[in-house]
């Protein structure tokens, strides 16, 4: 049996983390001693093992404990894990593509102040980028309303 302390070391959580993992309900009350200090079994370990790794693997705390109650039940059906598996690969696969859109978008303009950096005829080092001011770039629209808000 491990206290809080030595179970957060092993597994490189604070403490804190235990206790709000209990508060949820994705582990169980722990054992107490006479003082009232947490002993968390072998078991318990394994199960806070589980969360962490899987919260690594990015699930949330919800598709954990879908699946914790699911293995509960002592018969975690293959569908119930596929389904909350496929779904986070889904919201993988649309961070990816947003994340994609956003570099598409960012490239032309490295190569635009990039251009602009290496042409020694085109701007003097001191005056602004043309990105900022060159009406084509969404950027430049941004810089507009960031520049009014902030002047506000």
């Amino acid at each position: 049996m491990l206290q809080v302390g030595e179970v957060a070391r092993k597994l490189g959580l604070n403490p804190q983390t235990l206790y709000f993992y209990e508060r949820i309900g994705l582990i169980p009350s722990p054992h107490r001693t006479e003082s009232g200090y947490r002993l968390f079994s072998q078991e318990d370990v394994d199960r806070l093992t589980f969360i962490t790794h899987t919260k690594a693997m990015g699930l949330s705390l919800d598709d954990i404990r879908e699946i914790l109650a699911a293995k509960d039940e002592k018969s975690p059906t293959c569908q119930t894990i596929h389904d909350c598996l496929q779904k986070k690969v889904k919201a993988i696969e649309e961070t990816i593509q947003q994340l994609q859109i956003l570099r598409d978008e960012l490239l032309p303009l490295i190569d635009h102040c990039r251009r602009n950096i290496d042409c020694q005829d085109c701007a003097k080092p001191e005056e602004s980028c043309a990105v900022l001011d060159d009406p084509r770039y969404e950027f430049h629209q941004a810089c507009n309303a960031w520049q009014n808000t902030s002047t506000s």
